[in-house]
């Protein structure tokens, strides 16, 4: 009971976060720059929202397509259409509640496809593990092709408007107070699990051992080749939506790949600190926008189309996925016979 509680808190927090993010990414808005939004969004090209569609549902089944590697070598080959219907739901139940759609994916894999929940847990793990490292490789490539660009978001982000002048929080700022929320929430977990720094040493040391068995458990996959393929591939196709995104509103157009590799970084960011992404999305690509000296109103509007565009399909690929999953694997009985 005490654990649900301690969840319902925590979503209600990060929900409560992301509708702030939300009210503190238009506070500043006025008349004047609601009429350049409108203006933006009246000629904007919405008729790219078809290959970006094409290519996040592309991006989606791709990761079906991986998921369903790591699942085979536990002796099991689930069916294609299947896996990428339940990953569907999977994200349609995250935007509701994170880590649910975790749990629906496993559950209904299990039911449609006869195997054990449990197994399927583990492999969602791998999954996520891998998810990470892969994110903090295009945070390098980022930095690697815009040295110091952390350091100017950091300062865009934090920069408070001073009766003067404006005050601006710098990076080594901004890396101390992460350490401080790390610090706050450790010592949190401490005296709730009534855990001691032994106990937190040995923690750190199975999380250490994790990640490793997980990126050990990728080297001895029977297709490791194909794997990496379709992780790479993943993320291009992540890389291209943010990249056509660009050319829907013309203030953009003249964008290129290294600012959206700028894009995917923050926008995964945002996808991770609230549920759906909702507020933090498009308050991050507002602020990385700037940085390249997109005015507020039209970073903004840029912001909420592409979140926009990726809820749209999830939603809608989301619903149609639960009203599929039952009648596909029908027709699979009836043509078993």
């Amino acid at each position: 009971m005490k654990k649900r509680v301690l969840l319902i808190l925590q979503y209600l927090f990060f929900l409560g976060l992301g509708v702030f993010l939300v009210w503190w990414s238009i506070k500043d808005i006025n008349n004047d720059k609601w009429a350049e939004i409108r203006l933006s969004l009246k000629n904007a090209r919405f008729y790219l929202a078809i290959p970006v569609f094409i290519i996040l549902l592309l991006s989606h089944f791709v990761r079906a397509l991986r998921w369903r590697l790591l699942i085979e070598p536990l002796g099991y080959k689930p069916d294609k259409t299947n896996t990428f219907l339940v990953v569907m739901i999977g994200y349609l139940a995250n935007q509701a509640f994170p880590r649910l759609g975790e749990v629906l994916k496993c559950t209904l894999l299990a039911r449609y496809e006869k195997i054990p929940a449990d197994k399927l847990v583990g492999t969602i793990i791998l999954e996520r593990l891998i998810d990470a490292v892969s994110l903090i490789l295009i945070f390098s490539i980022t930095l690697i092709i815009q040295p110091g660009l952390y350091s100017k978001l950091a300062d865009n982000v934090f920069t408070v408007a001073g009766e003067e002048e404006t005050k601006t929080i710098r990076g080594y700022v901004l890396v101390l107070v992460l350490i401080g929320i790390v610090a706050v929430i450790i010592a949190a977990w401490m005296l709730i699990k009534k855990k001691n720094f032994i106990d937190l040493s040995h923690a750190i040391q199975r999380i250490g051992q994790r990640i490793w068995m997980g990126l050990g458990a990728v080297r001895h996959l029977k297709k490791k080749g194909q794997f990496l393929v379709l992780t790479l591939l993943l993320w291009v196709l992540y890389l291209s939506g943010g990249y056509i995104g660009f050319h829907a509103l013309h203030e953009t157009e003249h964008y290129g790949i290294k600012e959206a590799f700028t894009v995917l970084s923050a926008g995964s960011i945002g996808m991770i600190i609230t549920p759906g992404g909702i507020g933090a999305y498009a308050y991050l690509i507002e602020a990385t926008m700037q940085l390249y000296g997109l005015q507020q109103s039209i970073a903004v509007a840029f912001g909420w189309l592409l979140w926009i565009a990726q809820t749209v399909i999830i939603l809608i690929g989301g619903l149609f996925s639960f009203a599929l999953l039952p009648w596909h694997n029908k027709r699979k009985r009836i043509a078993a016979g």
